[in-house]
């Protein structure tokens, strides 16, 4: 019986044939995939995720067909190549980058700041490759208590630091004292980095998981871009300077556009 085997095996993966593979050995499983069948593993999805996308794509067409009917999309006067429009804004999807113009140099709010976190969204799923509670939003009721202290926390500590820029701006205060890497270059790059990793660094000491660091990171993404949108958008005047929506002057209110 051995040698009808071993013959058996001959046949099948022959000696000095100069292929790259060989019979080594057979055992059996104890992995978790093994024994379960399909249905053991896998949900079904479809049409239930079909359905509710469609659901919400009709209801967004909606909701947009009923405001084009209440509001008119105005067209400004024909562009005068003489005048200047002041402030001359971004589209509102790059109203965040032109507002972190007015604390740095555009090399690096418009071309390196927002490479880090392109590339910080891309390594999302290489930095957490833990399978505990995967697809469970926030994870944990612990993940869902960070994700709202790390949104407050953006919430205060965001527009503080636009306020207090405007007021103390460091490219005018210390322009003929340092040298201008130094302002618009390294005192940025340290300010914005040191209040992002304040709320990490507090976490690291509570022996936080790498998913729960990246919460909070990814937290203050969100929130950062919804607030410096938003200053742009509501706040920002004439000479693009900071005005209370209600005290802007005549012709540039925001809410004209809307």
């Amino acid at each position: 019986m051995a040698t009808n085997t071993s013959n058996t095996t001959d046949e099948i993966f022959p000696k000095g044939t100069g292929k790259s593979y060989a019979l080594v050995e057979l055992m059996k499983g104890h992995g978790p995939m093994v024994g379960k069948e399909p249905d053991d593993n896998t949900l079904f999805s479809f049409p239930v995720v079909l359905l509710i996308e469609s659901v919400l794509f009709l209801g967004v067409t909606l909701a947009l067909l009923l405001f084009s009917f209440m509001k008119n999309a105005p067209l400004e006067e024909i562009a005068n190549p003489m005048v200047t429009t002041d402030p001359a804004k971004a589209p509102w999807y790059f109203l965040g980058l032109q507002e972190m113009l007015e604390h740095m140099h555009p090399t690096l709010a418009g071309i390196i700041l927002p490479g880090i976190l392109v590339g910080f969204l891309v390594a999302v799923p290489y930095l957490d490759d833990s399978r505990a509670d995967i697809g469970i939003w926030f994870s944990s009721a612990r993940g869902k208590r960070i994700t709202g202290w790390t949104a407050i926390y953006s919430l205060v500590v965001m527009p503080a630091y636009i306020a207090l820029d405007n007021i103390f701006n460091m490219r005018e205060l210390l322009r003929n004292v340092v040298p201008v890497w130094v302002t618009q270059w390294l005192l940025p790059a340290l300010i914005i980095g040191t209040l992002v990793l304040i709320p990490v660094m507090i976490l690291k000491r509570q022996k936080a998981t790498p998913r729960e660091i990246l919460l909070v990171l990814f937290t203050e993404l969100i929130i950062s871009a919804f607030v410096f949108t938003l200053s742009g958008f509501l706040f920002r005047g004439p000479g693009f300077k900071l005005y209370w929506p209600w005290n802007m002057p005549d012709g540039y209110s925001p809410w004209k556009s809307l």
